[in-house]
């Protein structure tokens, strides 16, 4: 009678054991697949990101940021590059006045007053800018120079109104 209670007590310790192993086995499957589902999506994502970097890089190419001699021309005049950047644009878009034209842009507003939206700085000489008065739009290329004593001069060189649809 001993006996079979130990043999039966080793059956069932065997069966407990080969159910262990394989519940354990399946999970490590599942595991393995999970795993190498996410390490596929992680290389997809690098990749896009690598993509991303490289259009960001050259979209930035012609900027005041990225341009090392414009910013050593601006640092050896005593400017910080970056927030003579900023005051650039802030005087250009600060001359947009609610109901006049912006004295910048060379056409009057035909359906409102003409007002610079966006300025990006291209170096330390040149700009552009488009401009709009809600129903015309178009692109303005201006020269500009710093001054010694700090005053921004601006010169529109070329400007275009895209023609209505």
């Amino acid at each position: 009678m001993k006996s079979k209670i130990f043999l039966y007590l080793f059956i069932f310790t065997a069966l407990f054991v080969l159910f262990q192993f394989m519940n354990a086995k399946k999970a490590k499957e599942s595991y393995d697949a999970k795993i190498e589902n996410l390490q596929a999506k992680i290389t997809t994502k690098e990749t896009v990101i690598d993509s991303l970097v490289e259009v960001t890089l050259d979209q930035t190419y012609f900027s005041l940021e990225s341009n090392e001699d414009a910013a050593a021309y601006f640092e050896e005049l005593g400017y910080e590059p970056g927030k003579l950047a900023l005051t650039i644009s802030d005087q250009i878009i600060g001359q947009n006045k609610p109901g006049k034209d912006n004295p910048i842009v060379p056409f009057a507003g035909m359906e409102g007053s003409m007002a610079i939206n966006k300025v990006r700085l291209l170096n330390h000489r040149w700009i552009i800018a488009d401009f709009t008065d809600g129903v015309y739009w178009g692109e303005l290329f201006i020269s500009y120079e710093v001054r010694k004593d700090g005053v921004v001069d601006f010169e529109v060189e070329k400007s275009f109104l895209y023609p209505k649809d």
